[in-house]
């Protein structure tokens, strides 16, 4: 006795594995917002394009950099120039280091970059007269502008603050993606526990009627007909419990690990009939355009569009590129003779490109831009107008969902009550077999129907939410906690 209570006691803690989790559908939303791989999805891409946005605002910040070579070693017979101009093979043995530190900042108003930099190099000959050779560039400003046509970095300005508000849209509408999935597992697995007990329920029921009909049949009261349509009747009782446990192992395992839980054992609760509001068509227009992304989008994908076609212009006509250079050099033998007496330098270079004869290859590009462009735009207005009919038409689909719902719930009792009274008569012998497997089956029915209609109306109420941006409960704007990326 002493060794079973010590097993017990053993055991205790861990009895709890088992024992089912209650959860509703808002709880499991906001588990699944936080846990689901929907989330992790949603996350991630959005970290991706926080530091594209990040990399680009840096991009047009100062840029500091140093680059060194220490040291370079060289003992070989290489091919060089002489001062007529000819080839000649010279033994070299020698190392050279050197150092140059560059602060470089692009010019998004012209499209060029300018930067200073400063330069020091040792270069040592070694042989039988060993010799040191120093050059300093104390400083340098340097221009480079690839073309004067075509500024690129004007065009970023205005898409990429574009594509960061975009993503920042994006994860709103993930969390609304996120509410929606949850909600049709959630409906999944009740359908499923509901149907498992409907089942169970109607086998027990079965099991009752069968005795009271065996009893008849001894009796002469009924036909064998009769005796063996209710034997029919339990055994497709029995195949439903076994289908419907199948199914309810389905549906919790989806559920389970979409959210992430520790059991499949998992209890849920019919969800309650949200608060009466209504939702004007016109004021569900106006919040998705402020709030969706796909305004952000349409605008995005045009000036996409356009640079494409200013690249086309500016690059395939005239080339003009700039590049300019103005500092100050020295060469010494001596380390401490390089800081006297300095010699300038400069150099401006223009270059120019001019296409004569190109087979039409800079007009086919330029009117593939242009063709482009009207194709973006004229999707984009076909975009926008789907867009506006899906949430008017979602809209005054959702003022009718809680007319239907009430319908559906009011047919339900309707048909609960018929069964009642259809299986007390079935039992005083008032009514065949038939009637009352008809009136179990049209109680059946109301139930799924209803919870459909239940379904359908939490999904059109999150699809509305999903489509807005919207909480018109609430009466404001759907956000989400600032996500800080370290």
């Amino acid at each position: 006795m002493r060794r079973l209570l010590f097993f017990l006691l053993l055991i205790l803690p861990f009895c709890n594995y088992g024992q089912s989790q209650k959860i509703q559908l808002t709880e499991a939303i906001k588990i699944a917002q936080k846990k689901s791989p929907q989330y992790v999805r949603a996350l991630n891409t959005h970290q991706a394009s926080y530091w594209r946005y990040r990399n680009y605002v840096s991009d047009f910040l100062p840029q500091l950099s140093l680059r060194a070579t220490v040291p370079e070693y060289s003992n070989a017979i290489r091919r060089i120039i002489n001062d007529q101009g000819d080839y000649i093979f010279v033994e070299q043995n020698q190392s050279s280091i050197d150092a140059a530190l560059q602060l470089e900042q692009k010019i998004p108003f012209t499209g060029g970059a300018f930067s200073i930099n400063t330069q020091l190099e040792r270069v040592d000959r070694f042989g039988n007269l060993k010799t040191t050779n120093y050059s300093l560039i104390p400083f340098s400003i340097n221009y480079y502008q690839n073309s004067i046509f075509y500024n690129p970095y004007k065009w970023d300005k205005k898409i990429e603050p574009l594509r960061y508000e975009e993503s920042k849209r994006n994860i709103v509408e993930n969390m609304e993606d996120i509410s929606l999935t949850t909600c049709r597992r959630y409906f999944g697995l009740l359908k499923a526990q509901v149907g498992l007990d409907i089942a169970k329920k109607n086998l027990s029921n079965q099991d009752t009627l069968l005795q009271i009909t065996k009893g008849r049949f001894k009796i002469g009261k009924i036909a064998e007909n009769e005796l063996l349509q209710i034997e029919l009747s339990h055994l497709i009782s029995k195949n439903n419990v076994t289908t419907n446990t199948i199914q309810l192992k389905k549906t919790s395992q989806d559920l389970a690990r979409f959210l992430e839980l520790d059991t499949e054992s998992i209890e849920l609760e019919v969800p309650e009939k949200l608060v009466d509001f209504v939702v004007d068509v016109d004021k569900a227009l106006l919040e998705a355009e402020n709030n969706r992304k796909s305004i952000i989008e349409f605008r995005r994908r045009r000036l996409e569009a356009e640079k494409r076609l200013a690249e086309a212009k500016g690059t395939n006509r005239l080339e003009i590129n700039v590049r300019a250079n103005f500092g100050l050099n020295k060469r010494a033998d001596n380390y401490d003779d390089l800081f006297q007496d300095y010699d300038r330098q400069q150099n401006i270079l223009v270059g120019i490109g001019i296409p004569i004869f190109d087979w039409g290859v800079s007009k086919s590009k330029r009117k593939m831009a242009e063709a482009n462009l009207n194709l973006v735009e004229n999707d984009i207005e076909q975009e926008q107008q789907a867009f506006e009919q899906e949430i008017y038409l979602h809209t005054l689909n959702w003022s009718s969902q809680r007319d239907f719902l009430a319908t559906s719930e009011k047919a339900k009792e309707i048909a609960f009550k018929r069964y009642e009274i259809s299986k007390k008569r079935y039992v005083l012998g008032k009514i065949t077999i038939t009637d009352l497997n008809i009136a179990q089956q049209e109680k059946d029915k109301a139930v799924v129907n209803y919870l459909n209609s239940l379904e359908k109306f939490w999904i059109d109420y999150y699809t509305l939410r999903r489509l807005t941006l919207y909480d018109f409960i609430e009466d404001e704007k759907i956000e989400i906690e600032d996500i800080i990326f370290d």
